[in-house]
């Protein structure tokens, strides 16, 4: 891969394709990539089946962890998620808003967009709309929401700090995001880092937590938080595919580490001098 173009042209690719599968084929994988696993559980995702306002149909399995659930919405809140699939998250966001609140899903592949569009459609949700964009350029103005979330989505973005200065862009002076992604604690192997398969499916797109978290805190935003940590272990059948038996060995031996983390953190309540939001 030699441009961020490229990088989302993949990345669009390849979710078009994962918006016509079904969960279960999503969930063997990391995150819908397709390399199918014979060990049977799901590699990343978290269960979201006893969240209030949760719809199967929504749910693609794609996710490495429950934001909306860590997000402290309230009733009348303006909700935005950044990736939104096929709406899983703006629905169970939507039942914490209640029908004083909006909730915005942006996602940039348009077969997600019209999945969401009609889940939404199918059940009456009239403030809860899907708009397709890319995440770097968020396509909402300024100080508009309450609270954003997002679902293992930043790790595909090629300029993440451009996506943070988005999330502060957006929010209102005092809105918060909770976010889960994963990160990496050490370096991958390289056969990993570059296999473009992996990329689409989580791991290779991600970067160091402690780069993660000082892009955050470089963004200005303050009270940083992670609310949820775990580790993410990745099936011999899978590795396969990018490594030769002894690299995989040698893999498990060391002490990098791939996690799931949902982080939280506030936009403090004014804005600097001249910005014209307070």
């Amino acid at each position: 891969m030699s441009s961020d173009q490229q990088l989302k042209d993949l990345v669009r690719q390849k979710y078009s394709e994962i918006a016509l599968q079904d969960k279960e084929t999503n969930q063997s994988s990391c995150c819908g990539s397709g390399g199918c696993s014979t060990e049977v559980y799901n590699i990343m995702s978290d269960d979201y089946t006893k969240l209030e306002g949760y719809n199967a149909d929504a749910d693609l399995g794609l996710g490495c962890g429950l934001p909306t659930q860590f997000a402290q919405i309230k009733p009348g809140d303006v909700v935005i998620d950044l990736g939104s699939g096929a709406g899983n998250d703006c629905f169970v966001a939507r039942s914490q808003t209640g029908e004083t609140g909006k909730v915005i899903g942006i996602d940039f592949t348009p077969a997600m967009i019209e999945k969401a569009r009609q889940n939404a459609e199918r059940r009456n949700f009239n403030n809860v709309e899907f708009r397709q964009g890319d995440i770097e350029k968020i396509p909402v103005s300024a100080n508009v929401a309450d609270v954003i979330v997002s679902n293992c989505v930043l790790n595909l973005v090629p300029n993440k700090a451009g996506v943070f200065s988005e999330i502060f862009r957006v929010l209102k002076p005092g809105g918060h995001f909770s976010i889960s992604d994963i990160v990496l604690v050490g370096e991958l192997p390289g056969n990993l880092k570059e296999a473009a398969e992996m990329y689409a499916g989580c791991i290779s797109g991600a970067i160091q937590k402690t780069e993660y978290l000082a892009l955050i805190k470089d963004a200005g935003f303050e009270s940083i938080t992670i609310q949820k940590e775990k580790a993410i272990y990745i099936p011999d059948d899978i590795l396969s595919k990018y490594l030769q038996a002894e690299e995989i060995d040698a893999f498990r031996k060391i002490d990098t580490g791939i996690y799931s983390i949902t982080v939280f953190a506030r936009k403090p309540g004014c804005c600097a001098p001249g910005s014209g939001c307070c």
